[in-house]
C-alpha cells in the first residue's frame, strides 16, 4: 500500500532576517524552529533542512541495512546511524556520509561492510538524492 506523509512550513520575513517553523502533519511529532542563520551558521536551538535530510537518511538507511541483514539470516541486534549533510551557503548540499556501527551476530566485517553498501545505494532516501555524494562508513562492534 502506498502512503503519503505531509508536512509544511510557514516562514515569515526575508531570508537571511526572517524565520519559520515546520509541522509535521502526518505524525503530529511536533512543530520545530527554522532559520537562515540556523542553516548556514549555528543552529541556536533550530533546525534546517539539511539536518530533515539527515534524520530521514539515517533511519531509511538504518531501516534498509536491518532488512538486509535480516534477508541474509544474520539479523541485527542494534544499528546506530549518524547522517552528516554537508552544506554550503550559494552552492547547495555537497554530500551525505553515513556513519553505522552495528551488533550483528554470526556475520563478519566484510560481510557488514558488503550489506551496508548496499543500504547507502538503494534505501529510497538515497534514490531521492542520487543527485549527491553519499559515502558510508560500516563498522561491527
Amino acid at each position: 500500500m502506498a502512503t503519503t506523509r505531509t508536512a509544511h512550513t510557514v516562514w515569515n520575513g526575508t531570508l537571511q532576517e526572517g524565520a519559520g517553523a515546520v509541522t509535521f502533519d502526518s505524525s503530529g511529532i511536533g512543530e520545530y524552529p527554522v532559520s537562515w542563520a540556523a542553516r548556514a551558521e549555528e543552529p541556536g536551538g533550530r533546525t534546517s533542512p539539511e539536518e530533515l535530510i539527515a534524520a530521514a537518511h539515517s533511519s531509511c538507511f538504518s531501516m534498509a541495512l536491518s532488512n538486509g541483514l535480516t534477508g541474509a539470516g544474520t539479523p541485527p541486534a542494534k544499528l546506530t546511524t549518524k547522517a552528516a549533510v554537508d552544506f554550503q551557503p550559494g552552492t547547495g548540499i555537497t554530500g551525505i556520509h553515513l556513519t553505522v556501527q552495528g551488533e550483528v551476530p554470526g556475520i563478519d566485517q566484510a560481510a557488514f561492510a558488503s550489506a551496508a553498501a548496499d543500504a547507502a545505494r538503494n534505501c529510497p532516501v538515497s534514490q531521492a538524492l542520487k543527485g549527491t555524494t553519499i559515502t558510508h562508513e560500516a563498522q561491527l562492534v
